[in-house]
């Protein structure tokens, strides 16, 4: 795994990264794979990438696009004024899934969290996806909150 890049994500890495999220049960019911690509997606990138509180990350191996995960900073007044950091659509190419790719990608998330000095880590993983819960307490994270989610659409 010596060749791999985590960076930031470009325009021309779109299509990889919505390939990646529909590439399980959920996300085949809920993305757009295209083609073409849904101009949502393109809509969406363009905000992230404006926004200096946001870094959409993809992992690179060998020229492909074989992870991605988007960092949120988020200021808050609880905690004395801290910040937090929200790690969402974190996904693996299927074919590199167990190898240790998803631990390397968290151990720099979390990296890029204490370089921005964020009191706390958070995050959400879906209930019907239990191998992801069990990976992520592995890491240290804690079921501490009851999450709740209202759709608007």
């Amino acid at each position: 795994m010596s060749d791999l890049i985590i960076r930031r994500a470009t325009s021309q890495d779109l299509a990889a990264i919505v390939q990646l999220l529909a590439d399980d049960e959920l996300g085949r019911h809920r993305e757009d794979a295209g083609p073409p690509l849904n101009a949502r997606y393109k809509e969406a990138f363009a905000a992230i990438d404006a926004d200096g509180n946001q870094f959409l990350a993809v992992v690179e191996e060998a020229g492909s696009v074989v992870g991605c995960l988007q960092l949120s900073f988020t200021p808050g007044l609880s905690r004395l004024g801290a910040w937090r950091g929200q790690i969402e659509s974190v996904r693996i190419a299927s074919t590199r899934r167990g190898g240790g790719l998803g631990r390397i990608m968290f151990e720099w998330a979390i990296a890029q969290y204490r370089e921005r000095r964020c009191a706390l880590v958070q995050l959400t993983t879906d209930k019907a996806r239990p191998d992801a819960l069990r990976f992520y307490e592995s890491l240290g994270f804690v079921a501490s909150h009851e999450g709740l989610k209202l759709g608007l659409d």
